[in-house]
């Protein structure tokens, strides 16, 4: 069991589900129809969709999702609001560790769209995946939940336990645990 101090979590694609959000800006946009959630299957989105989307405008979604500059709503991953809300209830602030390059409108989102209040959530933001290791290892985190595989691999080496959160972007063979949702993730934290 996981101890719930010694537990953070990566934003993009474990708690929101910003690529989800990414399909309906090209949809909605720019009237990319034929690209699916699926055919997201790097975390590269120019090696994946370069053939369906031009790099400009995966390049200007992209700035859109980190400025928060878009009408269609940020959905958060199913079942992210309880399982954080309920971790709050224990342990706070929650500790969040992006690679985004500036905290930007997510913290607002994730107080508003998970319903968790102020104070309850500490964000930081590294600019770059490399940079979340040092940030854990200064926090005391044995545990990080994280979408990007590479990153998994460099939280190992550094003695830190990745917990997989699994998307079509990282179903190469690893070692860690992997949860296909916050209901699994909920089993393996000491609540």
């Amino acid at each position: 069991m996981i101890n719930p101090t010694s537990l953070a979590f990566d934003i993009d694609g474990v708690v929101a589900d910003t690529m989800g959000l990414f399909l309906r800006i090209a949809k909605d946009d720019y009237n990319i129809e034929d690209v699916d959630y699926e055919d997201i299957t790097s975390y590269w989105l120019e090696d994946c969709l370069g053939s369906k989307i031009d790099k400009e405008i995966i390049e200007a979604i992209i700035t859109r999702l980190l400025d928060g500059n878009y009408t269609q709503p940020l959905e958060p991953i199913d079942g992210a609001a309880e399982v954080l809300t309920k971790l709050a209830g224990v342990q706070t602030p929650l500790l969040f560790v992006t690679a985004r390059p500036y905290p930007g409108p997510i913290y607002d989102w994730m107080t508003e769209a998970l319903g968790l209040t102020n104070g309850a959530i500490h964000i930081i933001s590294t600019g770059s995946f490399d940079k979340k290791t040092d940030v854990l290892l200064k926090h005391k985190v044995t545990h990080f939940v994280e979408d990007r595989l590479e990153t998994c691999f460099d939280l190992s080496k550094a003695g830190l336990r990745p917990v997989l959160f699994k998307q079509p972007w990282n179903r190469e063979h690893h070692p860690f645990k992997e949860v296909a949702n916050w209901n699994e993730l909920a089993a393996l934290i000491d609540l």
